[in-house]
């Protein structure tokens, strides 16, 4: 309200009273005449405010408001301009909204708005297609009830959305999709699907090839061997000359060797999502059976293996596969951690499951090196590789058994201190020896 009105309002009220004492001047009812006046101005106000009130309470759509005068007429008429206001904000909001549905709806990836609980909001058409949801029989289901493989509810319930999941369509088999999930707002999710079918089968390509190459090759690689092997052990009879060139060529077979059994475990392992064998694996001997193999690799290196391990606690799993993983582990610290330096193993669980860590004081990595430590074939010195005869596999196949598990690795390291390897676990794999 204005100066302007507020001068008005006095001015009325002084007038009311004025007019009310010269009624009552000459009636000589000064009081009652004052009384009358104020009364017929407050009724006056109360009915206007009525009016108002019954607008307010049964008003529908752009409905104007009533027209009143002076002071009343003034509120209605600001009323009336703040709801043309408001009908303008929300008619630019609406075609925004119009925008950003008709370039979802051209969009080939579905895209899935979901509640706090994670129900069905909206989707796009794409949607329907991917992932069958109908309209409008869906809305307000959870997401689960629809996407019903088991590991796209553990990838929901645990709101770890910083890798993509894969999973086939629940609509066509064949059709494999890529998973993307953001929260936002009010705990709220926006939920990206994309049809990677034609990745998946580039991919699924490669691995065929590596592993049929790697088959293939085993068989003409033994026979080279198996004749290198003779040769050597007739040496006598060859001509010295050839000695050294046999010998190289015989270890050389053998790293040949060792990459195509890593290869062919690669391949296998990849073949599926869970090791068929999942059983309760008494991991504390089996991490003395690999400290004790360690300890031999170590020779007159003199390293000092320690081993701390919880012996109630198993792990859920394949204990082949397991032993590979944590052997790599073991045998890498060896392998890279000058002579008499320490190695510690330790296998434990608390709350958030159960770990596996290898800690020793070798020569450290580079912090540049350590997101890629797990990619196949990738060396962070290849003058090590050559030293130590090994393939460039043995982290990426702890990486893919510590999936087949639920499972995680995370390094740590600084240069000239040494590194830390750990597992984690979760929970649901986690055993206790007296259950």
């Amino acid at each position: 309200m204005n100066q302007n009105w507020r001068a008005i309002i006095i001015r009325r009220v002084i007038l009311i009273v004025l007019v009310s004492s010269l009624v009552g001047m000459v009636t000589g009812y000064y009081a009652w005449s004052l009384l009358a006046g104020l009364s017929i101005y407050l009724f006056w106000n109360l009915r206007q405010l009525l009016r108002l009130h019954e607008w307010l309470k049964t008003q529908q759509g752009d409905e104007a408001p009533p027209v009143g005068y002076g002071l009343w007429g003034e509120v209605f008429d600001s009323i009336y301009h703040l709801q043309r206001r408001d009908q303008r904000v929300r008619g630019r909001l609406q075609a925004v909204i119009d925008r950003v549905q008709e370039s979802t709806t051209a969009l080939k990836d579905a895209v899935v708005m979901l509640d706090s609980d994670g129900n069905l909001d909206w989707w796009n058409i794409a949607a329907e297609t991917l992932l069958g949801l109908k309209t409008p029989q869906d809305s307000g289901q959870p997401i689960t009830n629809l996407v019903r493989d088991p590991r796209f509810k553990e990838y929901f319930d645990g709101e770890n959305y910083a890798e993509p999941l894969d999973l086939p369509s629940p609509v066509n088999d064949r059709r494999r999709l890529q998973f993307h999930i953001t929260q936002y707002g009010n705990r709220e999710h926006l939920m990206l699907v994309r049809d990677v079918t034609r990745l998946h089968q580039l991919e699924q390509m490669r691995k065929d090839f590596v592993a049929n190459v790697s088959h293939e090759l085993r068989t003409p690689l033994t026979v080279i061997s198996g004749y290198l092997e003779t040769l050597l052990d007739n040496v006598d009879a060859i001509n010295p000359r050839w000695l050294r060139a046999l010998q190289q060529m015989q270890q050389q077979g053998g790293r040949m060797q060792n990459l195509l059994n890593d290869l062919l475990l690669l391949a296998k392992l990849e073949a599926t999502d869970y090791p068929s064998d999942n059983a309760p694996v008494t991991i504390d001997l089996m991490l003395l059976s690999i400290k004790n193999d360690a300890q031999a690799l170590s020779a007159e290196r003199h390293h000092r293996i320690t081993l701390e391990a919880d012996p109630h606690l198993k792990l859920k799993g394949s204990e082949a596969e397991l032993r590979s993983a944590f052997s790599n582990l073991v045998f890498n610290a060896v392998k890279y951690t000058p002579d008499e330096g320490e190695i510690h193993i330790r296998w434990w669980g608390d709350e958030r499951g159960a770990h596996m860590e290898v800690k020793d004081t070798g020569l450290g990595i580079e912090a540049k090196h350590l997101p890629r430590l797990t990619e196949r074939f990738y060396r962070v010195d290849s003058s090590r590789a050559s030293n130590t005869g090994g393939t460039g596999l043995g982290l990426a196949i702890v990486k893919h058994v510590l999936l087949r598990h639920r499972g995680t690795l995370d390094i740590s390291s600084t240069q000239g201190k040494g590194s830390t390897f750990t597992c984690h676990f979760p929970s649901a794999q986690m055993v206790r020896r007296n259950q």
